[in-house]
């Protein structure tokens, strides 16, 4: 049974409790007034309808009490036990009263059943009102615990979806940062290799540009000794031609009085003067009188390294001035620098 059904029914219970009570008070009030009456003196017979008033004023109080005492579930006590049945027994000794004095039985009966009624009504009624009381608690504890549960179920089912929701996102996260550890480690890699390429790239160039200065040394030895042999070969080769052709020119032309001019300690000073005899001793320090060819003079000065004689011995050697051979020793050096550039660019 629902609450709603128990209210009408407690509902319906309270209507009939109160529709007998007040049939109950009228009945009592109608048949106790004239026994009232016979026994009060004259002067005070208008005073016989309070005395059944306030015995069903007493009803009136028990019953609405009781309702209300069982209807909030607790127990009133033995008072209100005592009046009840104490204003129920006066309600019907004073309604059953005048047909005892009279030894009508059958009034006594008639008489008898509205107090009567009333006193079992109330009774019952306290009894139904205890027990759909309780009943109403029964059935409040029962949805309360349903709804305790219910709430639990859902507390349970709100803290499963949230962690579960957790759970998700902590699998996400971890997710996001094992991507993200990836990704670094990746990019570590990455660059590691990279800088590893280019390191290798690196010394590989290093090693390529080693490879080729080395090369370009060994070339360079190579074309310097090969131009050193060369220039030792032609410089033998223009002494020996010098010399032939001094010793030639020697026997034929009669060799003239030396006049060497000293200057200070033995200092000779080389001009260009036109003296007929070769530079026969170059080095014995004689003082040739007759100076070299400007051809043979070029290859003479050309055949010497840098360092080998200085300009003075070559211009006594060759008989010309000293400015002139050192003009003629720097476009040496310069040619000498310039065969030694072109292989070096052939192989660059």
């Amino acid at each position: 049974m629902t609450p709603s059904q128990i209210q009408s029914a407690e509902k319906t219970l309270a209507a009939g409790t109160w529709a007998i009570t007040a049939g109950a008070v009228l009945f009592s009030v109608l048949t106790v007034t004239p026994l009232v009456e016979r026994v009060t003196p004259a002067a005070w017979t208008w005073t016989a309808p309070i005395l059944p008033l306030v015995v069903d004023a007493a009803v009136v109080i028990v019953v609405r009490l009781d309702a209300v005492v069982a209807r909030l579930g607790g127990r009133s006590g033995p008072w209100p036990a005592v009046l009840r049945w104490m204003t129920g027994l006066m309600t019907l000794l004073l309604n059953v009263g005048d047909s005892a004095l009279k030894n009508d039985l059958v009034g006594v009966a008639v008489h008898a059943v509205a107090p009567l009624l009333l006193i079992v009504t109330a009774e019952a009624g306290l009894a139904y009102r205890r027990a759909i009381s309780a009943a109403l608690e029964r059935i409040e504890r029962s949805r309360a615990t349903e709804q305790a549960e219910r709430e639990q179920r859902e507390q349970a089912a709100r803290e499963h979806e949230r962690q579960t929701r957790e759970h998700a996102e902590h699998a996400a996260r971890e997710h996001a940062e094992r991507l993200e550890r990836e990704r670094a480690e990746r990019e570590v890699s990455e660059r590691a290799a990279e800088r590893e390429h280019t390191a290798r790239m690196e010394r590989e160039r290093l090693d390529r540009e080693a490879e080729v200065q080395r090369e370009q040394r060994e070339y360079e030895d190579r074309v310097r000794r090969e131009a050193q042999e060369r220039d030792d070969a032609l410089r033998r080769e223009q002494r020996e031609q010098a010399e032939r052709s001094q010793r030639e020119r020697a026997a034929i032309d009669p060799p003239a009085p030396a006049a060497p001019v000293a200057r200070g300690a033995g200092e000779r000073e080389a001009v260009n003067t036109d003296y007929h005899l070769p530079n026969i001793g170059l080095n014995s320090g004689e003082l040739v009188l007759r100076k070299l060819p400007e051809t043979e003079a070029r290859s003479y000065i050309a055949s010497f390294r840098e360092g080998e004689r200085t300009v003075r011995q070559l211009a006594e050697d060759t008989g010309w001035s000293v400015g002139w051979v050192a003009a003629r020793v720097q476009e040496a050096r310069e040619e000498r620098a310039t065969e030694q550039a072109e292989p070096a660019e052939a192989v660059a």
